[in-house]
């Protein structure tokens, strides 16, 4: 295992979102995305509560709180099975949560341990403030993905103050088993290190006994992150969170808030109080998607035969398999966008400035309905041309 920590240094561009800038909206078979089946406003407005929907309707468009609508917050904490409206702290989606918590945490002095592969801004926001060293994910083919908590520890120093974690992993879907989890929160409890938690895949397990809880939960130094764009498939409302046991620090993400968002937009809110409420129909709903599309998957790279290594992922709706054709993965994936249409994520936009990533490997997205299956008859067409 090769484990590297880096002095502070400027951000990169963000490699998956320029990517995406310039190809998710123009490739006519995008089966790279990351989220669940959306749904029209008068869809999630047939989900309301008379009175939630006469609240949207009526709705003031001024300044919101910062902290978020008190009862969005609340509906947010009946997620959790410990938090309290006081434990929640409303964000403008995900990545502010990414960001602010980097920033409000961490000093030039300070150390921070990151998971690769990851969601870019889990390692360049760190990095633009401290040392951080990164530690990979293992994979090997009886047991596929997994977390070595030795690699976890031998990764800390004296001064490690943050480890960032996202389960279920994007991109490779993997879970924490419950004793893996209670041993990372053990070294962590011991050095004083706190965790934040990407959480924005938990809900569309493919096997719901693997759910794994959350950290806020079970962590009094545990920053569990989640959002409405991901298994929700809302990613138009802008809305995410934080939970965190320890009010001071979302105090201070509050404040750090004020330079950034400062605020959610109160239609957004209402929205997500909303399909929250319809929480359970509404994953229900996704889950059958999800369990749908892998069946498709699956049954195209069985028909394909060392084409593509596959192993199902055990929670989100993102995967990735690694290619075994001819040419590499870059050159895969980049005759099947220009030739089919078909977008998919290479491994280089994985690359990490940490550690080592798979080199063979791409992403692919199934948590989309008829775009997906329409992209998997496009990419079975090509597969029918180059390797039939």
């Amino acid at each position: 295992m090769k484990v590297q920590a880096s002095p502070p240094r400027r951000m990169r561009d963000f490699a998956l979102e320029v990517f995406l800038s310039e190809w998710e909206f123009r490739a006519p078979h995008n089966i790279a995305a990351s989220d669940m089946e959306s749904m029209t406003l008068s869809e999630l407005l047939a989900l309301a509560e008379p009175q939630d929907r006469q609240a949207f309707e009526s709705l003031w468009l001024g300044y919101t709180e910062t902290w978020g609508a008190p009862a969005l917050r609340a509906e947010i904490a009946a997620c959790y099975e410990r938090m309290a409206v006081e434990n929640i702290l409303c964000l403008a989606g995900a990545g502010e949560g990414l960001y602010a918590v980097a920033r409000v945490l961490l000093d030039a002095g300070d150390h921070a341990v990151v998971l690769t592969p990851n969601y870019q801004s889990a390692e360049s926001v760190p990095l633009s403030v401290c040392e951080v060293a990164g530690v990979p994910l293992r994979f090997d083919s009886s047991g596929g993905w997994h977390v070595e908590i030795d690699d976890i520890s031998a990764a800390m120093r004296a001064n490690t103050k943050l480890l960032s974690v996202n389960f279920p992993h994007n991109p490779t879907g993997l879970l924490l088993p419950r004793d893996t989890l209670d041993a990372l929160v053990a070294l962590c409890r011991q050095r004083g290190v706190w965790i934040l938690s990407d959480e924005v895949y938990r809900g569309v397990e493919a096997n719901p006994e693997d759910r794994m809880p959350q950290m806020a939960d079970i962590y009094e130094r545990g920053i569990s992150l989640n959002v409405m764009s991901k298994v929700y498939g809302m990613p138009g409302l802008r809305i995410g969170w934080l939970a965190c046991q320890d009010r001071a620090l979302l105090q201070k993400v509050e404040r750090y808030r004020h330079y950034l968002s400062i605020c959610n937009a109160a239609p957004s809110e209402a929205l997500a109080l909303i399909a929250l409420k319809a929480r359970q129909r509404i994953l229900e709903r996704n889950r059958a998607i999800l369990l749908g599309n892998i069946a498709r998957l699956e049954a195209l790279f069985a028909a394909f035969p060392g084409l593509i290594e596959w192993r199902r992922p055990m929670g989100g709706c993102v995967a990735f398999p690694r290619y075994g054709g001819a040419g590499g993965v870059e050159d895969f994936c980049r005759r099947l966008l220009e030739e089919s249409g078909v977008l998919l994520l290479p491994a280089s936009i994985y690359r990490s400035d940490l550690t080592e990533t798979p080199k063979q490997h791409f992403r692919i997205g199934f948590g989309r309905a008829g775009a997906f299956r329409d992209g998997l008859a496009a990419m079975q067409a090509h597969f029918e041309t180059h390797y039939g």
